[in-house]
């Protein structure tokens, strides 16, 4: 059954989104099996597979329809909830139309699986500006398969510090002389913020 995670978590996701970074060593890394964004009817917006366990795409399409329904009508819009699937450990959220999953072997740390979802929403949310929506992401969709680039690497765990992804993805963006810029990140930014502190005084 899924659960969802309670306050005491969150201070632990946050102690243990500080503690990850470049210098761990590679070898204790979780391995993150894949990574999904799926609209509000299943369909694939954006998603990586880093695992042999779906060899084809209609294995990969069986897997995602299968997280989808079993996870479509759970209350994981307020925080991240976890479920498990065919020996998977999935860590999932829900903003607007767009539903987050992310997805590791059932030995593999909740925690670090959480980590990397949270930091794929705030940079997502940061870099769309606020507005995360199926036709904003497919709109943007090169900067979301950046941001998906920045935080995992071969299953590898490279970054989960959703302002970290979204400056390099603005940095990248910049360089590529994509019309993305210093000014609207950091308008992105400040947007974010507000909208934090919005939902904490609620």
């Amino acid at each position: 059954m899924p659960f969802g995670f309670c306050n005491p978590l969150t201070t632990q996701l946050t102690d243990f989104s500080q503690s990850m970074g470049h210098s761990a060593r590679r070898d204790a890394s979780p391995i993150i099996k894949n990574v999904l964004l799926l609209d509000s009817e299943g369909k694939r917006v954006a998603v990586k597979y880093f695992s042999d366990e779906w060899p084809a795409n209609s294995t990969k399409l069986a897997f995602e329809k299968l997280v989808f329904t079993k996870t479509q009508k759970t209350n994981a819009r307020t925080e991240a909830e976890i479920a498990m699937f065919e020996n998977n450990v999935v860590v999932y959220r829900f903003i607007q139309d767009l539903h987050f999953f992310v997805t590791g072997g059932d030995d593999e740390n909740e925690l670090a699986l959480a980590t990397v979802l949270q930091g794929f929403c705030d940079s997502v949310t940061l870099l769309l500006r606020g507005n995360v929506d199926q036709r904003e992401a497919l709109e943007n969709l090169d900067l979301i398969y950046l941001c998906l680039d920045e935080i995992v690497d071969g299953g590898m765990i490279l970054e989960t510090d959703g302002n970290m992804i979204a400056g390099k993805v603005a940095t990248h963006s910049i360089d590529e002389g994509s019309p993305l810029s210093e000014q609207t990140i950091t308008q992105a930014l400040a947007a974010a913020r507000e909208h934090l502190t919005r939902s904490l005084l609620r």
